[in-house]
């Protein structure tokens, strides 16, 4: 019995083993030929999203919709949460009332996982603060591999916000395990030794790199705004950066973007770019780790 199975939640990458990560990928191509999982009609999920989504709210909206779900939205104003009730009394009021699976994005790191423990639902975590977002990597591990097809000795560089994001946590975790070779480019004061000390230039990065991965400059965490122009200059991918890539390398994106700021806007949908492949690819892979949660089918 796996991980995803027996916890039937899904809350970090440290959940999942490389077999368990590739099963997933070849859920998510047969959902792409048309054999998709078998439906869940009538089975209740809900989504809470207490911090502001478009991409992961909507395509878990899409993927529990195509699966045949009945679906309850909440975010902070529709839950008992602004009454001071706790997340935890809130999930599990919706397990008693016959909620299978909630999908959560919350700010405070760590709390899902003792909620969990007290939990029989199924957990997926959407995004904890600065925690991690398992989702957005497995959308992102997925659209690499399906340009590269192997993950084993390929450069990853992952920059931008690195301090503040969930995104890079969870990738830089999975990555590493996959056998990839990760470097990352961050001004010096969004630096985390936590994830690694293996720190380069967005010049050195786009000379080396086969996959760039920028994040979103967060700037409702900062204290103080900064110069658009200047950070693309320094730390962003310009128009000059992306022309000195290799031939086959891509350019990722969790969105949304700060065009101008972390990317040259004209770069967005280039053809380098799998920023909206990504996009795309989120619907079938939640699809995926949705039926391997409620059905135990990894």
């Amino acid at each position: 019995m796996n991980l995803i199975s027996s916890r039937k939640q899904l809350l970090s990458m440290k959940h999942l083993s490389n077999e368990d990560i590739h099963q997933l990928f070849s859920m998510v191509k047969e959902i792409e030929k048309g054999n998709g999982p078998s439906p869940l009609q009538s089975r209740f999920a809900a989504n809470l999203f207490l911090e502001p989504s478009t991409r992961t709210k909507s395509s878990f909206h899409i993927a529990e919709k195509r699966l045949g779900m009945e679906v309850l939205h909440l975010d902070g104003m529709d839950s008992s949460i602004t009454k001071g009730e706790s997340l935890y009394d809130t999930l599990k009021t919706l397990e008693a009332i016959g909620v299978e699976l909630a999908v959560v994005r919350q700010s405070e790191v760590g709390l899902l996982n003792s909620c969990a423990e007290e939990l029989n639902l199924s957990l997926i975590n959407a995004g904890d603060g600065c925690g991690e977002h398992p989702t957005q990597s497995l959308l992102d591990l997925y659209t690499i591999h399906e340009h590269f097809t192997s993950f084993q000795g390929l450069n990853v560089a992952i920059a931008g916000d690195l301090k503040h994001s969930r995104v890079a946590r969870s990738n830089a975790h999975a990555l590493k395990q996959l056998g990839v070779n990760v470097s990352f480019v961050t001004k010096p004061e969004w630096q985390d030794h936590s994830l690694t000390t293996n720190y380069i230039t967005m010049d050195e990065a786009v000379d080396r790199c086969d996959v760039l991965m920028l994040l979103r400059i967060q700037h409702e965490r900062h204290d103080q705004t900064m110069s658009s122009t200047s950070y693309l200059e320094q730390f962003g991918l310009t128009k000059e950066r992306e022309a000195r890539m290799k031939d086959h390398a891509i350019i990722l994106h969790p969105a949304p973007v700060n065009r101008g700021v972390e990317i040259d806007s004209e770069l967005v949908e280039s053809s380098k770019s799998r920023i909206f492949r990504q996009m795309t690819n989120g619907v079938t892979v939640r699809m995926a780790v949705i039926q391997a949660l409620m059905k135990g089918e990894l």
